[in-house]
């Protein structure tokens, strides 16, 4: 499933992925189980209520990875 991320256009991080949900332009919400419930949890809601399918990794790092960046990620989005 991360695989989708690394070709897509997306979106990395909480306060992005919430700004891309919230104008309704996320089509996958994509979260890291490793990560803080106070950071995922929210945005796991408002997926759910905006009918946004919420795919949950294992590890931040395996979500960084798949984004393309060097560091763990809590959250990223297709858009």
């Amino acid at each position: 499933m991360l695989t989708q991320l690394e070709n897509a256009g997306k979106v990395v991080g909480v306060k992005q992925t919430r700004r891309a949900l919230n104008d309704g332009r996320a089509k996958t919400v994509f979260l890291a189980q490793d990560a803080d419930p106070a950071l995922t949890e929210p945005l796991a809601e408002l997926a759910g209520s905006k009918d946004v399918p919420v795919i949950w990794t294992e590890h931040m790092k395996e979500l960084g990875k798949a984004c393309g960046i060097a560091v763990g990620s809590a959250v990223a989005a297709i858009v």
